[in-house]
C-alpha cells in the first residue's frame, strides 16, 4: 500500500489550518500544510506538532504558476499522486477598503478563480483512484450568481459550459470593471462573489469531465461553503469558529471508498445545495 497523502492550500492558519488539524486527527495518512510563507508554515507545522499532531509543510503559492508545478511534481514523485486535495487559499477585500473596485476585481479574480483553475489543472492529473477534492467556495458566490443577469445565470448553470468559456466570462467580468461596465454587462458588483460563482461552476465542470474521462476512478469532486467563519478574512464578528467552519470540507474530504454521491455540488452544512 503506498502512502496516503492530503494536500490543504493556504493552511498556516484560519480555515484551512483547522482543516490540516481535523485530517492529522481523522485521515489514515500524511497530511500537508502548504502556504506562501516557508516561515510561517514550518511554524504552524510546530505549533502542531506540539499539540500532539504530525502534519508535514511544502511551499505553495497558488499565484506562481512555478510554484504549483514544482509541488505537483513533489507529490507525483514522493507519494505517486495526492488523494486529498483541498483549494482553501482565497484572498477577500474587507467592504471598507479604498482600493479601486476594478483593481479588486482583477487581484480577487486572479487568485480566487483563475489560481485555483491553475491548481486544478496540474494537480486533477495526479489525484490517485478514489481521490476527494474539495473547492472551498462560498454562499457569496450563489448569491452573486442569483443577482447576475438571467443570460449569465444561464450560462453559469448550463452543463454544457466548458472551462474556456468559465474562463471568458471570467476575464469578461474583469475588463468591464476596468471601463465601469459590468453593471450594464449584467454582473452585481462583487468581485468576491463572482469569483466564487466561478469556483463553484468550475467544479461542476470538472466534476463532468471526471466522470467521463475517469469513470472508474470514483474521484469525487466538489465546492462547498465553509459558512462564515471567524478568521482574519472575514472578521471576529462571524458566526462559527474556524473548525466549524472545516467540517464540510473534511467531510466531503473523507467521504467514504464507496461513495458515489455528492459530486459536481455545491455542499454547505454538509447539504448539497440548490444552484
Amino acid at each position: 500500500m503506498s502512502t496516503k497523502v492530503a494536500v490543504v492550500t493556504g493552511s498556516n492558519k484560519g480555515i484551512g489550518l483547522a482543516i490540516v488539524k481535523a485530517l492529522c486527527q481523522q485521515f489514515q495518512g500524511v497530511v500537508y500544510i502548504t502556504s506562501r510563507d516557508i516561515g510561517r508554515g514550518k511554524e504552524t507545522v510546530e505549533t502542531l506538532v506540539s499539540e500532539g499532531l504530525k502534519p508535514m509543510f511544502h511551499q505553495l503559492d497558488i499565484n506562481d504558476l512555478s510554484s504549483i508545478t514544482v509541488a505537483a511534481t513533489y507529490f507525483k514523485e514522493k507519494y505517486g499522486g495526492v488523494d486529498i486535495l483541498v483549494n482553501n487559499a482565497g484572498i477577500a477585500f474587507k467592504g471598507a477598503d479604498t482600493t479601486p473596485f476594478a483593481i479588486q476585481a482583477e487581484v480577487t479574480l486572479k487568485t480566487n478563480f483563475f489560481a485555483t483553475r491553475d491548481m486544478l489543472s496540474n494537480f486533477l492529473p495526479i489525484v490517485k483512484p478514489g481521490g476527494r477534492v474539495v473547492n472551498v467556495s462560498s454562499f457569496v458566490g450563489s448569491r452573486a450568481l442569483n443577482q447576475c443577469s438571467p443570460t449569465l445565470q444561464e450560462r453559469f448553470r448550463s452543463e454544457d459550459l466548458s472551462e474556456e468559456e468559465l474562463a471568458g466570462l471570467m476575464e469578461r467580468f474583469v475588463e468591464e470593471t476596468k471601463k465601469d461596465e459590468h453593471k450594464q454587462g449584467g454582473w452585481p458588483d462583487t468581485a468576491y462573489g463572482v469569483s466564487k460563482t466561478g469556483v463553484t461552476a468550475l467544479s461542476m465542470i470538472l466534476a463532468r469531465k471526471l466522470s467521463k474521462e475517469r469513470p472508474g476512478d470514483k474521484i469525487l469532486l466538489n465546492a462547498c461553503c465553509p459558512g462564515w467563519v471567524r478568521t482574519d478574512m472575514a472578521g471576529p464578528k462571524a458566526t462559527k469558529s474556524p473548525e466549524e467552519g472545516a467540517e464540510t470540507p473534511v467531510y466531503l474530504a473523507l467521504l467514504p471508498p464507496d461513495a458515489t454521491q455528492p459530486h459536481g455540488q455545491f455542499v454547505s452544512d454538509k447539504q448539497v445545495q440548490p444552484w
